[in-house]
Order: C-alpha cells, then structure tokens, then sequence
C-alpha cells in the first residue's frame, strides 16, 4: 500500500467512524423548565416507536435561545413562547419558522389549603409573605403571572413580597417544599405524577394574561438528521398530543 492509498484509507475510516458516532448519537433537544414532567414521557413513547433515544435539557426559554445563539448544538428547541424560536429562525438559527405544538395554562398554588379563590384579595393581605413567579424577561409563565397581577390591579402592592425564580422549575421547587406559601406556575405541576407534594389550585382564567403559545424550532445543527426531523414530526402527531393533554396543556 503506497503512503497516498494509506493516507485516503485512514481519511475514509475516520469519515465513517465520524457517520457511525453522530449516527449512534442521541437527539440533542433544548426543553423550557415548564416541560420537565411531560418530556420524560414522550422521550419514552418516542423510543417505543422509533429506538431513537433523546437527550432533553431544560431551562428558562430565554437562557436556552441565548445558549443556541452562542453556538450550542442543540438539535430542536421547545420553548415556552414564540418569541425566542421566532427570533432563532429571524437570525438564521432555525431550518423552520416555529410552530405551536402547546398551549400551556397559568394557575396559583400552595402547599397550603388557603382560600386561592379570592387570591386577588388574600395575596396583598398580611398572611402571605412571599409570592415565587417566574423572571418575566426570561421565563414566560413568569410573564403571564406578572399580566395576571397587573390585570388585577395588584402587581404595585405586592410585588415587594415577589421572589423570582429563574425558570419555572425554580418556582416549583419554592412552592413544594414550602419556601414560599403561594406561587403562580403551570398546570403541569399539578398533573405531574412524579410531583408527591399535594398542592391546592386554582386555574388563572386565561383571559387575564397573554396566551402562552408553546413554539418549536428545528434548528440547524439538525440539518440533514432525518432523526431529529421524525421527532420533530412525532411532538405535532396525534399520539404526542394525547400526551400534551394528560398533562394539562390544550392542543389543536
């Protein structure tokens, strides 16, 4: 074997050995905090059907963008919103423009059975101290509570009892283990059979905050990954959405 022959042998092994890693390689998906309960069950679902293994990790969906901008090699991103998967795709990130595979919902809950019916009344009271919402500017059921409050005229009154959690899975751990006596978070807390602490609710009439349209990119470190454009394909089919809906998310 003269040295070129052995040089485009090596290159060709190391070309295939490269195929068969990224092959055998998992999905590289950025989930929102909010999706930690549901994504465990679709990883699961998903593997059933097609063997191809996901590997999800969660976060504020403003930290997640800014992360995939900085050159993460995440292969989709599921955000809370639109806003941060429309801005991926504006600035080139995204092979797609998003779409909404969720419709999430706000609701206010405690460890603690206090009267959430007239939250809007108890919440300025001397009772509650402390109120965990999400950071509005990265998280956005930290945004739809913080419109709730405004909406009912209460936000300048209490916001001084406000702790802000970093994602929305900061918030739940402050409500479940009884850091704070009151916190607004999603419906999914509530439908989380992971979740032991029981907790009291009630649902934010949605009419009060900005829809919370959950959006998806397919990004382009996914370019020609036929996996990753099958799970994109699964999180939009009837089998997911089932799923979505155990989990108190509404779905078209």
């Amino acid at each position: 074997m003269t040295k070129t022959t052995s040089f485009k042998y090596l290159l060709t092994s190391a070309c295939l050995l490269w195929q068969l890693t990224a092959h055998a390689q998992n999905l590289k998906v950025a989930i929102a905090a909010n999706l930690q309960p549901v994504i465990k069950v679709l990883q699961q679902d998903f593997g059933k059907q097609t063997g191809i293994g996901i590997d999800a990790i969660s976060g504020p969906s403003g930290n997640l963008s800014t992360q995939i901008s900085n050159g993460a090699p995440f292969d989709l991103f599921l955000s809370a919103d639109t806003k941060f998967p429309a801005e991926l795709y504006k600035k080139g990130f995204a092979l797609k423009e998003p779409v909404v595979y969720a419709e999430g919902a706000l609701i206010i809950c405690s460890s603690q059975n206090i009267n959430l019916a007239n939250w809007a009344k108890l919440l300025p009271g001397a009772t509650i101290k402390k109120i965990a919402i999400g950071n509005p500017a990265i998280a956005p059921y930290g945004k739809a509570a913080q419109e709730t409050l405004m909406q009912a005229g209460i936000y300048d009154t209490i916001k001084d009892k406000i702790v802000y959690g970093e994602s929305i899975s900061q918030v739940n751990t402050y409500v479940t283990t009884g850091v704070v006596p009151v916190a607004f978070t999603t419906l999914s807390l509530i439908k989380d059979p992971a979740n032991k602490t029981p907790l009291f609710y009630r649902v934010i009439d949605p009419k009060t905050y900005s829809p919370i349209q959950q959006g998806m990119v397919l990004l382009k470190h996914a370019q020609g990954n036929t996996k990753a454009e099958k799970f994109y394909r699964y999180l939009l089919s009837p089998a997911a959405k089932k799923i979505f809906i155990r989990f108190g998310y509404h779905v078209k």
